[in-house]
């Protein structure tokens, strides 16, 4: 059998990649061998293949220079810390002496932590889709000397199966035709990059669209066509949250007042509590369902995830005042303090679906080990209310899942519903605390900034509908981290921290930051946080603006120079930097009066909206940026002259997603007064001498007199 080198009629465009079904990690150190280069890196993913006898190294000025000096290819992989399919790979052929020894005497091989550096990710997942149609983790890259793609797939076996190839076949049939068929690769390799550069943007749009009224509609409308009404989300399986996607919906609600669209993402987030894909002990959302139900996960768990999961639980408990939602809430905050904080107050990145070499061993329960644990008062009513089984619906194990309702519980058993829930919830401590004694999966320790910005706006938005002030604590801890550790000369960011600060951010870095900075201005309004923010938006507008096509590439003009340079706008698991860009420019014109920043954020919008609106599942944080633009912002300031404000809790409680807000001490006014937003808010004497908190609402150019009671901040926000 052939490799058959890639032609350009077998290269073909599909949807967007970034879907990995299975991870985990594997050992770390064979204590028989020797280090290879990767035992200098700090990334968890790297480290882990720092003992495979394959001669790894990072992605590197010494490991490309030598691929061209000795005229050799690259082979490179890119994975991530709790892939499992990664593992599997490594452990079927990187751990393989004879696999090894075909690779070093080859190939340069490279290994990238898709995490620290989603740049290089991010050019061959277009390369992988463009030639197989379909992408993912483990990547697997052939390379010409110069970054050029000739081959590629994602998960290999070592032998061949299943219609894949076996990885030393792919290996050495590739290795030959580097050698003797070098006019095949090269031919092929261009091939690639021509396809790449062509499609190096998401969105091919050669007209501005001018916005109608009746786009949020139109598109919330085409989005529900997708909806799984019978289970809830989008599509079947695998099933992923799609956060950004409900987010949205909440605002076409709130444009529309079409109830249909509220009712959907309820009935959504009610099934995803009830499921698997939700740890009912620890708290906190996997990744996603690998059914239709919600009911299995793949049991690995992401920051970003349950950043987006807390803002969209935030938002419904705020529009409904359903104590559930904010428990789900509590609960994955509570998650992400105790197993996903570091010391120093930063977020980490995820933890791994395996223990002890079997998935979803740290979360699942045996009948028998839970009859013992659980009171006998308590067990049957446990049982019913998780749906225990002896056979179990995991491998003969049980994922504890919200099987029957408080209410028939309360009516099947004679119990308050009370009783139930006390009872219910001192069980779940119990396993919790039972739980922490087994062997733990492993934490990604590294701390990426765009995810922590995610985070750092899920505990805002956690503090603002319940009032607890450690999640305004996390938050201000969070960005204290960033900025003592993140924060380069001339108002940069970098990406990664492990032990050290490196690699420049990416606009993703940048725009979820930002986004999160201002956010904390508008419940704790120091004008640091603004300052920031307005410096970080300025460096990624000189570094990263394409004024050509108005939009951002993904990395800054002065990045290492690889084969393309990528801009992303489809907003899937984790939310594109250009949608989240175009938001933080409005909410900032509005603080600022900077028109260049509104300038750009209408000039993205009339450039993305015609592919939002014809493919609305991809841009669902575009369409809540276009709402915000649309619906025209309320702006919302409290003057306070006390800690507590009751006019700004009522405020943070409601649901109003055009608000642009600031809750301000008196005394801190005068810092903040350089910014149209802020001025002629401050009070005259004689209401100063009250010590009277108020409010002014703005709104169409227009501004309200002082408000001081609830009464009056109700009737001019409706």
């Amino acid at each position: 059998m052939n490799i058959v080198l890639p032609t350009l009629n077998r290269i073909k465009k599909g949807s967007k990649y970034h879907i990995c079904n299975y991870e985990f990690v594997g050992n770390v150190q064979n204590s028989q061998s020797k280090p290879n280069s990767l035992i200098n890196e700090t990334s968890p993913y790297l480290l882990q293949h720092a003992y495979n006898p394959v001669e790894w190294y990072g992605w590197n000025e010494e490991a490309l220079e030598r691929s061209k000096k000795e005229d050799k290819p690259i082979f490179l992989s890119v994975g991530y810390s709790s892939c499992h399919w990664c593992h599997v790979m490594a452990h079927e052929c990187f751990e393989d002496n004879e696999i090894a020894k075909i690779m070093n005497k080859n190939y340069i091989n490279i290994k990238v932590d898709r995490e620290e550096r989603p740049d290089i990710d991010d050019i061959y997942q277009r390369a992988c889709q463009m030639y197989t149609g379909t992408g993912g983790w483990p990547l697997s890259a052939f390379l010409t000397p110069d970054q050029r793609p000739f081959y590629i797939g994602t998960y290999f076996p070592k032998e061949s199966r299943h219609g894949l190839p076996g990885f030393g076949t792919i290996l050495l049939r590739l290795a030959d035709g580097y050698k003797n068929r070098r006019n095949e690769v090269n031919s092929s390799s261009q091939e690639f990059v021509t396809a790449l550069r062509e499609s190096a943007t998401d969105i091919v749009s050669d007209t501005e669209t001018i916005l109608e009224k009746t786009i949020i509609n139109e598109a919330a409308v085409t989005l529900l066509q997708l909806a799984d009404n019978l289970y809830g989300g989008f599509g079947s399986a695998p099933k992923f949250p799609n956060v950004s996607n409900l987010l949205f919906l909440l605002r076409a609600y709130d444009y529309s007042g079409i109830t249909k669209y509220k009712d959907f993402v309820n009935f959504t987030a009610d099934k995803m509590d009830s499921g698997g894909i939700h740890d009912h002990v620890g708290g906190g959302f996997a990744r996603y369902s690998t059914d239709q139900r919600w009911l299995v996960p793949h049991f690995e768990k992401m920051l970003y995830d349950n950043a987006l999961l807390s803002t969209l639980y935030s938002e419904l408990f705020s529009i409904t005042s359903n104590p559930n939602y904010s428990n789900v809430l509590d609960k994955i905050l509570r998650y992400v303090q105790r197993e996903m904080t570091s010391n120093e107050g930063a977020f980490y990145s995820s933890q791994d679906a395996d223990s002890e070499g079997q998935e979803g061993k740290y979360y699942v329960w045996s009948y028998k080990e839970l009859k013992e644990i659980i009171e006998h008062e308590v067990f049957e009513i446990f049982a019913d209310r998780f749906g225990v089984t002896q056979g179990g619906n995991f491998e003969g194990k049980n994922i504890l899942n919200k099987y029957t309702s408080i209410q028939r519980l309360a009516d099947r058993y004679s119990k308050s519903q009370e009783w139930i829930k006390e009872h219910l919830e001192s069980s779940l401590e119990k396993l919790y605390g039972i739980r922490l004694s087994r062997i733990k999966p492993g934490t990604d320790r590294k701390i990426l900034t765009s995810w922590n910005g995610l985070m750092i706006s899920g505990f805002i938005n956690g503090y603002k509908v319940t009032g607890n002030l450690s999640y305004l604590e996390s938050a201000q801890n969070a960005v204290s981290f960033i900025e003592r550790n993140q924060k380069n000369s001339g108002n940069r960011l970098n990406r990664v921290f492990n032990k050290v600060s490196k690699i420049s951010g990416y606009l993703d870095d940048y725009a979820f930051y930002v986004d999160a900075l201002i956010n904390l201005f508008s419940v704790n309004s120091k004008a640091y946080y603004l300052e920031r923010a307005i410096d970080y938006t300025d460096s990624m507008i000189a570094h990263f603006w394409d004024p050509k096509t108005n939009d951002f590439y993904f990395t800054p003009d002065d990045n290492e120079q690889l084969i393309v340079r990528t801009k992303n706008h489809y907003d899937l698991a984790i939310p594109s930097g250009n949608s989240v860009a175009i938001s933080n420019l409005i909410k900032m014109y509005y603080y600022t009066q900077k028109e260049d920043l509104l300038t750009k954020a209408d000039q993205m919008i009339q450039r993305m909206s015609k592919p939002a609106l014809g493919n609305p599942f991809g841009f669902g944080q575009l369409l809540s940026a276009i709402y915000l633009r649309m619906k025209t912002p309320l702006e919302i300031s409290i003057i306070k002259y006390e800690e507590k404000s009751k006019l700004g809790n009522y405020i943070n409680k409601k649901f109003l997603p055009n608000a642009i807000t600031a809750i301000v001490s008196q005394s801190s006014l005068s810092e903040l007064d350089k910014y149209p937003y802020f001025k002629n808010k401050s009070i005259n004497n004689n209401i100063k001498s009250n010590n009277r908190e108020f409010a002014y609402v703005c709104k169409d150019f227009s501004c309200s007199l002082p408000l001081s009671t609830i009464e009056e901040l109700e009737k001019n926000i409706s």
